[in-house]
């Protein structure tokens, strides 16, 4: 079996770049924004795999099945990955069907701790104290109901 080689495991200067795409524009740069600095392509990946996770979970609604949510998120969610990665970069296309099938944990959809930028990172901090979270899981329905 031939070993796989990843000659960019390590940032290139100035960190790794993960784009983030609004897949609602329908402009031809349907850019969001740029997060720079990541350390290495593993930490660039999963930032974007959890962004990615993240933004299907704003999209699924009550009842949707994998296709209705996957459908949603092509029409109103936002892609990630990272910029100059080659084929090493994760792409959503990989787990799609999985992600819209199955609800994420909190830790699944947490991007922020991966945030090189830091400040976008304290601020989940302060959520973790917030009574509730956006995350529908079924669970204490009667309770706010």
């Amino acid at each position: 079996m031939a070993e796989k080689i990843v000659e960019n495991l390590f940032a290139p200067e100035g960190g790794w770049v993960v784009r983030i795409i609004d897949l609602s524009d329908d402009s031809e740069d349907n850019m969001v924004e740029e997060v720079k600095g990541f350390l290495t392509l593993m930490q660039a990946n999963e930032y974007a795999r959890r962004y990615v996770r993240d933004s299907i979970e704003r999209c699924r609604t009550p009842r949707a099945d994998a296709e209705a949510v996957i459908g949603m998120w092509r029409s109103f969610g936002e892609d990630a990955f990272a910029v100059d990665a080659g084929d090493d970069t994760w792409r959503a296309e990989a787990e799609l069907h999985d992600f819209a099938s199955k609800r994420a944990t909190a830790e699944e959809r947490n991007w922020r701790a991966l945030d090189p930028r830091g400040d976008v990172a304290m601020a989940d901090e302060d959520a973790e104290d917030m009574p509730f979270d956006d995350i529908d899981d079924g669970e204490n329905d009667e309770e706010y109901s």
